[in-house]
């Protein structure tokens, strides 16, 4: 008996070992990025730190009772009972001379931006290691990989599954021009076969000249990283994007912070903030927006132009499916910010303040 029980343990350490080195995982900084990363002032005793540390996960409650409440506990309309409405837009064919963007679902967004194609976060096949969990609402996973045309800039704001598909990056790897990510991210890239000269790594406050017109800075957010056992590996960030257009800020998953108040100081105006809303829970207030701390942050902001992005494609969180548009929608109203609101697939285009959009949700 003990030998079978010895054997069925060795067997699920050997079972897991080989599942954790599957390539979905990607791979840790090896010893050619540590250095940078260590020159790093927010890399301490071998990972990154938010500038506030941030408080444990569930800190007054147990493990088990997180995970209870999390996975467990029922919460209505957590999942849509309908099929996400989407458009069916073909990206490669619109015109490359407008500015324009179109969400893809959750925080996956494709832009022109003076010429350029761009792509942030996409999460388009996959967002877990696992099939079966976070499978996507009906109708959100409209936008395949297959999808996108070949892009000349790859935006990813951390590590995490649902903005760091393995999947969505295979297929994409030949058809990207350049990556820009945090420091430590771009070991991932690699082992996945993406050419390093096309990579880039930022740290917070690293500007990088894209184009003539383009010229990007990573900024601090308040977040985590990893996508195994290991914690904070690899950094995560916002970004500002200066451009023709004017400077669009793109938040990433991020706790509130004063990083907003001192993004506002340093550009100045904020022609377009795309913010983090949904998959929110009081356990983890420090590292996503509560509805309050959004809207705080979109006032600190002051952008010309406000759209939403982390919703209605997964149930990461126990708040409806619908509750982050219903919040911001109603917070746009009460404080009087232009608000964006898109179906998946609808472009929007960015020199048009006139354009309406519809209540889907």
């Amino acid at each position: 008996m003990l030998w079978t029980i010895a054997s069925i343990a060795v067997l699920a350490v050997i079972g897991v070992i080989i599942f954790l080195n599957r390539p979905i995982f990607g791979k840790l900084a090896g010893d050619d990025r540590l250095e940078r990363m260590e020159d790093s002032p927010n890399y301490r005793d071998r990972k990154f730190r938010n500038r506030v540390p941030r408080a444990p996960i569930g800190e007054d409650k147990s493990l088990f009772q997180t995970f209870r409440e999390l996975m467990l506990e029922k919460t209505v309309d957590r999942k849509p009972t309908e099929e996400i409405p989407t458009v069916d837009t073909d990206l490669g064919a619109l015109p490359i001379e407008e500015n324009l963007l179109v969400w893809l679902g959750h925080s996956a967004v494709y832009m022109h931006i003076d010429g350029k194609r761009i792509l942030v976060d996409p999460a388009l096949a996959s967002a877990s290691p696992v099939s079966i969990f976070n499978k996507p609402f009906k109708g959100s996973d409209r936008y395949q990989p297959e999808d996108i045309p070949a892009i000349d800039y790859l935006l990813i704001t951390h590590d995490h599954w649902d903005h760091l598909d393995y999947y969505t990056i295979t297929e994409l790897k030949g058809r990207i021009g350049r990556v820009i990510c945090p420091l430590g991210v771009g070991a991932h890239f690699e082992h996945w076969g993406v050419n390093p000269k096309k990579v880039t790594e930022l740290d917070w406050g690293d500007s990088v000249r894209l184009d003539e017109n383009l010229r990007l800075t990573a900024l601090p957010a308040r977040h985590f990283s990893g996508r195994g056992l290991t914690r904070d590996p690899s950094l995560w960030a916002s970004y500002l994007l200066q451009s023709t257009l004017g400077n669009i800020f793109f938040s990433g998953d991020t706790g509130y912070d004063t990083h907003f108040r001192e993004i506002k100081k340093q550009f100045g105006t904020i022609d377009l903030a795309i913010m983090e809303n949904g998959q929110y829970n009081e356990n983890w207030s420090d590292i996503h927006l509560m509805p309050n701390d959004l809207v705080q942050a979109i006032k600190e902001l002051d952008p010309g132009q406000v759209m939403t992005v982390h919703h209605s494609k997964f149930a990461l969180a126990r708040h409806p499916w619908y509750e982050p548009l219903e919040n911001i929608s109603r917070a746009a109203q009460e404080n009087g910010f232009p608000l964006l609101t898109p179906l998946i697939g609808e472009p929007v285009w960015l020199n048009d303040s006139s354009q309406q959009f519809q209540k889907w949700w």
